[in-house]
C-alpha cells in the first residue's frame, strides 16, 4: 500500500471517528462546574460535585454534597458509585465521610473512561444520575480497520529473549579451504581456470607434465568453491607451490569478540543472529566454538557457522551479533509494534469489536519482539499489533483529554 492511499484510509478514518464518537472534552464541555472543579450534577435542589482527585495520592473520587446551595454534612449522605468499563467490567465504589467530603474506598485505575452511574441518598430522598466520563476512545468500523492495515490479537503469555551484543567480523571457514598442489613436480601446459571463476569438485584446473615420465595429468578441483588464488600459467614449473587456493563460500564463519563482564553468560550452544554493519545482511546460527585463549583487550572469540548460500557474506565484513543468554516464559506480553506514548503513559490499544481504548501498562522485561506486562491489561484482551499509531492519532485529532 502506497503512501498516498494510506494517508486518504487515515483521513477517512479520522473523519468517520472523530463524527461519532464523543471523546470528555466534549462531553464535559457543556456540564455545571462546582467550585471545586469537578463535575456538578443537581436534582430537586441537592446536589454533588464530583472529582477525581490524584495530588500525592492514587486516583480516588471524592464528592461535595450540598442542599438548596448550602453544604450538607457528608455523613448524612449516602453514596455509591458504579463505573461500567468496556469489557463487561463494573467497578462498585463506596463512600465514607471525611472532613467536609465523601471519599470513595475504592482507587479509580487508569484509563479514566467509563460510563458513571451515581446513587445517592440523602433525608429519605433518593437522587440517581448517569453521565459517560470518555478518555482515549474512539470506534472505527472493521472495514476502514482493514483496509488501514489494523490488526490485533490477544495479550497472552510469551517467551522473553536476553541477549549480549558483540561485534566482530566473517572469516573463511578453514575446513572450506583448500589449497591445490601438483602431485608430481612438472611443467604446466594449460591453465581453465581464472581468479573469481566457480569451480565444481572433480573440475579440471589445469594440466601439467610430469618431469619424471613426461606424462601430461590434469589437476582438478577438490572441492566445489571459488579460486582467490592462482599461482599457475602455462610453460611454469610447478616446483611444490600452491597453484590454486579454493575457498567453499556457502559456508563462512563469524567470528565475535566477547568481553570479559559477558563471558560467564555466554555457553557454546547459545543461538546468535547476525547482521552486517552495512547492507543489512542477516544470517542465524550458534556459537561453535569459545576460544580458551583472550585476546590483546581480554576478549574471547566466539565462533558461529553460518550458512552462506548466496555468498553475500564476505571475509572481512564487518558484524554486529545478538548472543542469546536466557529465555523467561511470561504470562502476559504484548508486541513492542502495538505500544504507543499517550500522555505520561505507554499504552495499547485493547480492541472490543468496532471500540478500540487505551490500556496504560506497567511494563517489565522486553526484547526486540515482545515486552512483559506487570499491570494495566487483562489476559486475553485483543489489542492492536499493527498500525496503532492510526487510533493514537484520531484520538489526538478528536481532542480526548483527561478531564474529570
Amino acid at each position: 500500500m502506497n503512501h498516498f492511499v494510506k494517508a486518504l484510509i487515515c483521513v477517512a478514518i479520522l473523519s468517520v471517528s472523530a463524527c461519532n464518537e464523543p471523546n470528555s472534552h466534549e462531553e464535559h464541555s457543556g456540564e455545571a462546574v462546582g467550585q471545586h472543579g469537578g463535575r456538578l450534577l443537581e436534582e430537586g435542589g441537592f446536589s454533588l460535585e464530583i472529582t477525581i482527585f490524584e495530588t500525592g495520592v492514587p486516583p480516588e473520587f471524592r464528592v461535595w454534597a450540598m442542599a438548596d446551595g448550602m453544604p450538607v454534612d457528608p455523613s448524612d449522605v449516602d453514596l455509591s458509585i458504579a463505573l461500567k468499563r468496556l469489557g463487561g467490567i463494573t467497578d462498585q465504589i463506596n463512600f465514607a465521610a471525611e472532613g467536609g467530603y465523601l471519599r470513595g474506598d475504592t482507587e479509580v485505575y487508569e484509563p479514566h473512561s467509563f460510563e458513571v452511574e451515581v446513587a445517592a441518598r440523602y433525608k429519605g430522598a433518593r437522587h440517581q444520575w448517569h453521565y459517560d466520563s470518555l478518555e482515549g476512545r474512539t470506534n472505527i468500523s472493521s472495514g476502514l480497520a482493514a483496509a488501514a492495515g489494523i490488526a490485533a490479537e490477544a495479550a497472552g503469555p510469551a517467551f522473553i529473549r536476553d541477549y549480549v551484543t558483540v561485534y566482530g567480523q566473517v572469516v573463511s571457514n578453514p575446513e572450506s579451504v583448500s589449497h591445490v598442489v601438483a602431485r608430481f613436480d612438472g611443467v604446466v601446459q594449460s591453465v581453465k581456470a581464472s581468479i573469481g571463476d566457480e569451480v565444481k569438485r572433480g573440475q579440471v584446473l589445469a594440466t601439467v607434465e610430469a618431469n619424471d615420465s613426461l606424462n601430461s595429468y590434469n589437476i582438478a578441483a577438490p572441492i566445489t568453491g571459488t579460486i582467490v588464488e592462482r599461482h599457475a600459467n602455462a610453460g611454469e614449473s610447478t616446483a611444490g607451490r600452491t597453484l590454486f587456493t579454493v575457498i567453499d563460500t556457502r559456508v563462512v564463519w563469524a567470528e565475535l569478540a566477547v568481553f570479559p563482564s559477558d563471558r560467564p553468560r555466554v555457553q557454546i550452544g547459545a543461538p546468535v543472529k547476525i547482521r552486517t554493519a552495512i547492507g543489512e545482511i542477516e544470517a542465524e546460527g550458534a556459537i561453535d566454538l569459545l576460544s580458551p585463549v583472550a585476546g590483546q583487550n581480554q576478549s574471547v572469540t566466539a565462533r558461529v557457522l553460518l550458512e552462506n548460500p548466496e555468498g553475500m557474506l564476505t571475509a572481512g565484513m564487518y558484524l554486529t551479533g545478538e548472543i542469546e543468554v536466557a529465555t523467561a516464559e511470561v504470562p502476559l506480553a504484548v508486541r513492542r509494534s502495538g505500544l504507543q506514548p499517550f500522555r505520561d503513559f505507554t499504552v495499547v490499544f485493547a480492541q472490543f469489536d468496532d471500540t478500540y481504548e487505551v490500556r496504560m501498562l506497567e511494563l517489565g522485561r522486553q526484547d526486540e519482539v515482545w515486552v512483559e506486562v506487570l499491570g494495566g491489561l487483562r489476559p486475553g484482551t485483543r489489542y492492536v499489533t499493527t498500525n496503532s499509531y492510526v487510533l493514537k492519532a484520531d484520538i489526538e485529532k478528536s481532542g480526548a483529554s483527561h478531564d474529570h
